[in-house]
């Protein structure tokens, strides 16, 4: 029977997309694990999840992985140090590093969850997967990052600004302060889980204007995003991968915690529900106590 070490990190009602921490944890595993190996062959199952086509999947067999890094919530597996397998695992994509498989049979197209298997030459590798029937999952076969439409078009990382920098890119887009702090084109990293614990830790309505922050509440803000995605990251990096997925699970104070307690004043965390998504928040934390309509548009605390 083959080991499998499983970077559980998406659950649709609970993480989402995995954001900076996750994708870095991931990163760092790889850097420990694969580095040094060489690439024995890439396969494809799910063609659409492949987007580029030259150079073709058969340009990195023989390559050293040389390196694993990331783009906000792009992983990045460089091969050789002139190819970048560039990974967006979507809403329920996961990646599974097996240190071996079942067979040497290469994947059949088409046939269950698995999207892409890299092998390499000690007999381990990965698969990266995606459950469900909507297939986001996206990998790109690149010489240069930016290549990718979604890199090319990344902010600054979370992480990389100061507070001048911060508080420029903030205001860049008048919004909600929620969505202007996910769109990663004005800082790469934050997704819907850890924006939702960012706006906790700043005592902030996720429908605050951007433009009317104050400057003490946009520090807060640029103060509590440090924190929130520094300890996150402190946390995962060096997790066994069976206890990444629980490990940020332990971590959330509001984030998929509707009805339960915040873990700060005891009132009950409250929910906003859209389409496709959702965000929690403390109404005595966040709102001066006032709960926030359940629709996009709510003016009800601004």
């Amino acid at each position: 029977m083959c080991a499998t070490t499983t970077f559980t990190v998406y659950d649709a009602t609970v993480n989402g997309v995995p954001e900076l921490p996750e994708v870095e944890a991931l990163a760092a595993y790889l850097r420990e694990r694969a580095a040094g190996r060489r690439v024995d062959r890439m396969e494809i199952s799910a063609i659409s999840a492949l987007k580029t086509y030259d150079p073709p999947p058969t340009a990195a067999a023989g390559l050293q992985v040389t390196g694993a890094g990331r783009h906000g919530k792009f992983l990045d597996v460089v091969l050789g140090g002139d190819l970048h397998l560039v990974v967006h695992l979507a809403r329920a994509g996961w990646l599974h590093y097996r240190d071996a498989f079942p067979g040497t049979a290469p994947l059949k197209p088409g046939k269950g969850p698995i999207a892409l298997r890299l092998r390499l030459d000690d007999g381990s590798g990965f698969d990266l997967t995606e459950a469900g029937t909507q297939k986001s999952l996206a990998a790109y076969l690149v010489r240069d990052p930016v290549q990718v439409p979604g890199v090319s078009r990344l902010g600054p990382d979370a992480l990389a600004v100061d507070l001048a920098g911060f508080d420029e890119r903030m205001r860049s887009r008048r919004g909600q302060v929620k969505g202007v702090l996910t769109d990663q084109e004005v800082l790469a990293g934050v997704g819907n889980a850890y924006s939702d614990e960012i706006l906790h830790v700043a005592k902030l309505s996720p429908f605050a204007i951007t433009s009317r922050l104050t400057e003490e509440q946009m520090e807060r803000l640029y103060a509590a995003t440090r924190e929130v995605l520094t300890d996150a990251v402190t946390r995962s990096v060096g997790q066994r991968a069976a206890e990444l997925k629980g490990e940020k699970r332990s971590g959330l104070r509001v984030h998929a915690r509707t009805g339960l307690p915040c873990p700060v004043c005891g009132d009950t965390v409250r929910e906003v529900s859209f389409a496709d998504s959702s965000l929690q928040y403390c109404p005595t934390c966040q709102t001066g106590g006032k709960p926030l309509a359940d629709r996009r548009l709510s003016r009800l605390v601004r």
